[in-house]
This record gives structure tokens, C-alpha cells and sequence, in this order.
């Protein structure tokens, strides 16, 4: 069996949804390292036995050390009509965030303002008189606690670079593992404590409805609020 297919979570002629492993890349950088792009590519090739240069669009990307579903296009016009919909925000996300800090309020609409560091790979909260700085606005509700952890739920309405992790820093609440954005520890794996929980949209040539929810990580603590989700 290929490696990737037990974390498939939609496919049909024209998607593949797949849930992304904490440290996993999902596009090719300057490391080098293998990418889920490319492993889809293979995926593709060898079950379908399809010779040549398989066609296969990246839709959306989310970070290195973030875990969860990631939408791939098997077509050209699926990747156009896909990202047309990510451009006019018809593309709803809602991520999961294990954090240490309770934050301000139980649950709460954030904006603010971003600048990205090249160098650093890191986006500041600004003033919005900055310049480049960009509007970032996200949506945030405490859904669990444990006895050390909290777990919020997050409705993402804007696509920055490091938004979720900027903007709960912002407020005084990083996310577990975080060294970037004010965490104390890292976690074992490398990874950061933020999951890309489910996925919904219009399907871009069926036109049915995609709802798609991508399982939690098997590590210590996400198992701890298996009973706070739906």
C-alpha cells in the first residue's frame, strides 16, 4: 500500500485531500527534503498507472510543523476554480490550537495588523499604518481544558503568513511548542500544537458540498480533548 493513502481523506477525479503529519513539508524548499506534493505525485502515478509528468496543484499550504488536511488538485481546472475560491474566501478552515495561557476571553473575534520578516520567516503584530502591514482577523473559542492544557477552536477569515501563531501570541497565548512565537519548550517531535481541523467548500466542478474533517495527531496532549469534539 502507498504510504500516504491511510491518510486520505477525500479523493475523486479532481481532489485529493490529504492529513498532513506534524514536520511534514508540504512544498519543496531549500532543504530539500521530500514534500507531500511530490509524494501525492507518486500516489497518483503508481495507482493509476499514469506514465509521464502527473499533474498534480497544490491548492493551499499550511506550516512545517503544522498538522492536518491539505487539498490537492488531480487538474488544471480544478486548481484554477479551487483557487479562485481561496481568493474570494469561499474556503472556510477551522484549525485547533492546544495553548498553556487562558486566554482574555472565552471566545473572541481578533484583528490585527501584520508585517513579515524575510529573514526571520516570522510575521509582528503592527500598526496598521505600517508599511506592507497586512489586516489579519480570525475568530476564537475555548472548547476544552485539562489540567494543564486548553484547546481553542479557531475560524481562520484571513490567509497571512504565521496568523493563527502571531495573533495568539498577540494576546498571550502561544501555541504549544512555539519556540518561534513566545512558547518555552518545544514539543518532543519538533512540531507545534496547531491542527488544521476540517475543511469546507462548494466542490469546484461537482458543485456539491465538501465538508472534510482531518483526525487529531495520535501524540500526548491532543488526546486529551477527544471528548470536546464534534
Amino acid at each position: 500500500m502507498n504510504p500516504i493513502a491511510p491518510r486520505i481523506l477525500f479523493e475523486d477525479n479532481h481532489l485529493i485531500i490529504l492529513n498532513k503529519l506534524p514536520s511534514e513539508l508540504v512544498q519543496g524548499d531549500k532543504t530539500g527534503d521530500e514534500s507531500l506534493l511530490e509524494l501525492v505525485r507518486e500516489y497518483i502515478r503508481s495507482t493509476y498507472n499514469k506514465p509521464g509528468n502527473v499533474f498534480t496543484g497544490l491548492v493551499h499550504r499550511i506550516d512545517r510543523p503544522v498538522s492536518g488536511a491539505v487539498v490537492f488538485a488531480k487538474t488544471g481546472k480544478a486548481l484554477a476554480r479551487m483557487n479562485e475560491l481561496v481568493k474570494v474566501r469561499d474556503f472556510d478552515k477551522t484549525y485547533l490550537a492546544i495553548v498553556r495561557q487562558k486566554p482574555p476571553k472565552t471566545s473572541e473575534e481578533l484583528t490585527h495588523y501584520l508585517v513579515k520578516n524575510e529573514k526571520q520567516n516570522k510575521s509582528y503584530v503592527s500598526l496598521p499604518t505600517v508599511n506592507a502591514a497586512k489586516e489579519a482577523r480570525l475568530a476564537y473559542k475555548l472548547i476544552g481544558q485539562s489540567d494543564r492544557f486548553l484547546l481553542l477552536e479557531i475560524a481562520l477569515f484571513t490567509g497571512r503568513h504565521h496568523q493563527i501563531r502571531a495573533q495568539l501570541s498577540a494576546i498571550g497565548c502561544p501555541i504549544r511548542g512555539d519556540l518561534k512565537y513566545g512558547y518555552d519548550r518545544p514539543n518532543p517531535d519538533g512540531s507545534i500544537s496547531l491542527h488544521a481541523r476540517r475543511l469546507v467548500f462548494i466542490h469546484p466542478v461537482k458543485k456539491t458540498l465538501i465538508d472534510i474533517l482531518a483526525p487529531l495527531p495520535a501524540e500526548m496532549p491532543w488526546n486529551l480533548f477527544s471528548g470536546n469534539l464534534k
